[in-house]
């Protein structure tokens, strides 16, 4: 991986790191359903008007009945669940979870596009049921019904992240980035928007909040979406996938310094295991590839 590639992969990894503390900076006064619609109905403008700049055809009309599945499974209900668990949850504990995601892909995909399951792999989803329950019982937050139906709303937003990526990889071959990315975040407002005028706030939402949402939408969400298309072509999927391991890390980090969250020792031990867990998932830790690399240390 070059400089450029790694600055982009750490970039990435603290953008979406800062997405949960926008989120919670902005989810009590403008509600989780609303917030979640205008950020994906933003963003989807910001990238219709990015691919009208550079006079790039988007191949979107043709497949809008996919894109609707897909912006459901891949943005609206997911968003919107961590929004909800946000309301209860810190943005560290979200940030945590949700990077359980590879974790439900790969069961996702075995049954969905036949990917094969390799003792890693099942030894890592195992460490990582270990890593949440570690995560969630070494926390600060007194366990209710409130906390464990955020906890679930949390793990429910992974699954549906999980199903959106094989959909994608199942109808979608062939398509550009920015059709992809912008047909996504158009059909996700789609599908919110009637639920969104539920949701409206009943008084206009603070300076704070209004700039939390504007972050969510510009850097988290229009230009973030494009520098992750950027290592997945450039340096490749499982490359661009160890910013999963990063998003955590910036997530617990920025959830102290900017929102004054505790840390407590039970929280790093849960998210130590946790990206080991994910690493075994993805490949990204094999012990067969470092016994092979090392074959004198076999004794």
């Amino acid at each position: 991986m070059s400089l450029v590639q790694l600055a982009a992969l750490f970039t990435l990894g603290a953008i979406w790191g800062a997405s949960y503390i926008f989120i919670r900076v902005a989810v009590e006064p403008l509600g989780p359903v609303f917030l979640m619609f205008i950020r994906v109905a933003l963003s989807g403008l910001i990238l219709l008007g990015y691919a009208r700049l550079r006079r790039q055809k988007l191949d979107i009309r043709g497949h809008w009945r996919h894109f609707i599945v897909l912006g459901f499974l891949g943005s609206a209900l997911p968003f919107t669940l961590i929004a909800w668990a946000e309301l209860t949850v810190t943005a560290s504990m979200a940030a945590i979870l949700m990077s359980t995601t590879p974790l439900f892909t790969t069961f996702v995909a075995a049954v969905g596009l036949g990917e094969d399951l390799t003792v890693y792999k099942l030894i890592g989803a195992v460490l990582g049921i270990i890593g949440v329950t570690v995560t969630v019982g070494g926390s600060d937050m007194a366990m209710n019904l409130e906390v464990i139906a955020a906890i679930l709303a949390l793990l429910a937003a992974t699954l549906s992240y999980a199903l959106g990526g094989v959909y994608a990889k199942r109808y979608f071959t062939g398509l550009n980035n920015l059709s992809m990315s912008s047909g996504q975040m158009i059909a996700a407002a789609v599908v919110l928007a009637p639920v969104s005028v539920a949701d409206l706030p009943g008084q206009a939402p603070r300076l704070e909040a209004l700039l939390a949402t504007l972050a969510l939408v510009v850097l988290c969400t229009a230009f973030a979406y494009q520098l992750y298309y950027y290592l997945i072509i450039s340096a490749g999927p499982l490359q661009a996938l160890t910013v999963t391991l990063l998003v955590p890390i910036f997530g617990v980090i920025f959830g102290a310094l900017m929102l004054g969250e505790s840390i407590s020792p039970g929280i790093i031990v849960g998210l130590v295991i946790v990206l080991f867990s994910v690493g075994l998932v993805t490949g990204m830790i094999s012990p067969r590839r470092h016994y092979k690399a090392n074959p004198s240390k076999a004794a």
